[in-house]
C-alpha cells in the first residue's frame, strides 16, 4: 500500500519513523524500545502518535496476535523531499537556487563538503 508523502513531521514524529525504517516492521513496544534512549515518553503515548501518524497515511499497521505491528508507508527519501519543498516554497518562494545558496552560506563547512557538493551537482547536469 504506497504512503503519501508528508509535509511537516515533528521531529518526536521523525524519530518514531526513523525507528521504523531502521527496524522494518515493529510493535509499538520495540518503536518505545528504539526512541527511549532520546525521548522520555510513555508507551501508551507512542502508541498515539503512531496512531495519528497513520491517520496521515506515513504508516500502517497489521494485526500480529493482540499487537499492532507498524511499518513506514513512506521512504525517508520521500520525507526528506516532501519536507524540503514545502521549506523551499514556504520560504524561498519556490526559489531552489536561493534555498541552496542560503544552506551553503549558513553553515559550517567540514573537509570535502563543498568538493562533495560539487561532484552531485555534476552529477545532475545533464551531458
Amino acid at each position: 500500500m504506497p504512503g503519501r508523502e508528508p509535509t511537516q513531521l515533528s521531529g518526536l514524529q521523525l524519530a518514531l519513523l526513523r525507528a521504523l525504517w531502521q527496524g522494518g516492521e515493529l510493535s509499538v513496544t520495540e518503536v518505545h524500545a528504539a526512541v527511549s534512549t532520546e525521548r522520555d515518553l510513555a508507551p501508551t503515548t507512542v502508541g498515539t502518535l503512531l496512531k495519528r501518524l497513520e491517520r496521515r497515511g506515513v504508516v500502517a499497521h497489521r494485526i500480529e496476535g493482540r499487537q499492532f505491528i507498524y511499518s513506514a508507508t513512506v521512504t525517508e527519501e520521500e520525507s526528506q523531499r516532501s519536507m524540503l519543498r514545502e521549506v523551499n516554497e514556504r520560504l524561498f518562494a519556490g526559489d531552489l537556487p536561493e534555498m541552496v545558496n542560503q544552506l551553503l552560506r549558513s553553515r559550517d563547512f567540514q573537509a570535502g563538503d563543498l568538493d562533495r557538493v560539487r561532484r552531485m551537482l555534476d552529477e545532475l547536469e545533464p551531458d
